[in-house]
């Protein structure tokens, strides 16, 4: 059984679903979003303090049978004996935090590719934030990660960036150094002798009243980058309460990753479109 439901007010995700799903008990409404079964205008959520704002639809999914986390729902977008990319979607850890139990894409991964007699192992070439959606590459050896590292400064890291604002010029690169402030978790922007060479350039695809969809290339890849360098440039990323203000989801999308495989010569590129709901962060 569906359930379909509108926000009339604005509020976070597990309130709401207490709410609105009378006669569910709180540990049935939370093992759903752990299962990947609640989606937001399109997009499955699993944390629980997702934020939603009046007129948002959710879909709340009966669970597969036997399906106990959101591995099932993990898109695999090329496969190889040496690297495995998927999309990613928002809300999603790339891998562990270390802090309790919540489901990550490395381990859902592992468990979605293994076989009862056969255990497989991964190791991430590169982590996305939790609240950004798409490309996100495994190796299927550490030798073959530390070989794709050892390339990754010329790799072709492509995402689309819904920003506040329109930036004037329409183009241009953000070269700024960058250093994690330990405190609050947070990249500071500019000279310190900590700082970190980066160096982020941007291109604007459209306009629609007061927000701007760009596409974004990242010359070097440090944590938080583009979210940073949007932020100081004056134009934050749609939703990112850490560099901006809060909303329903991040705008942020990694659209397309391209690396020189590592032992041949060939030249790989992925990619994947925004998710449904994405565009939608433009109005």
């Amino acid at each position: 059984m569906t359930d379909r439901l509108t926000v009339k007010s604005n509020t976070n995700l597990i309130p709401f679903l207490i709410a609105e799903l009378q006669g569910w008990s709180r540990s049935t409404i939370k093992q759903r979003l752990k299962c990947g079964c609640i989606i937001v205008n399109g997009d499955r959520v699993t944390r629980h303090d997702h934020a939603l704002r009046a007129g948002d639809q959710v879909i709340v999914e009966a669970p597969a049978r036997g399906a106990s986390t959101v591995r099932s729902q993990l898109s695999i977008l090329y496969e190889d004996r040496d690297l495995i990319a998927i999309n990613k979607p928002a809300g999603l850890l790339s891998v562990g935090s270390g802090k309790g139990k919540e489901p990550h894409a490395l381990g859902i991964l592992r468990d979605q590719l293994s076989r009862r007699n056969k255990s497989v192992k991964l190791w991430p070439a590169h982590r996305i934030d939790r609240d950004t959606s798409g490309v996100l590459l495994f190796a299927t050896s550490r030798e073959m990660r530390e070989a794709v590292m050892r390339g990754w400064k010329v790799a072709e890291k492509t995402y689309l960036a819904i920003v506040e604002g329109c930036p004037k010029p329409a183009e241009g690169t953000i070269d700024q150094p960058l250093r994690l402030d330990p405190k609050i978790y947070q990249m500071r922007v500019g000279s310190h002798p900590d700082a970190k060479h980066a160096v982020t350039h941007f291109t604007t695809e459209r306009t629609v009243g007061l927000r701007t969809l760009l596409r974004v290339e990242l010359e070097t890849g440090r944590q938080h980058q583009i979210r940073a360098h949007l932020a100081w440039s004056g134009h934050p990323v749609v939703g990112d309460q850490r560099y901006g203000t809060a909303g329903t989801r991040l705008g942020l999308h990694a659209l397309r990753l391209g690396i020189a495989k590592p032992g041949t010569n060939k030249s790989l590129v992925i990619e994947t479109p925004p998710p449904v709901g994405f565009l939608e962060l433009l109005r």
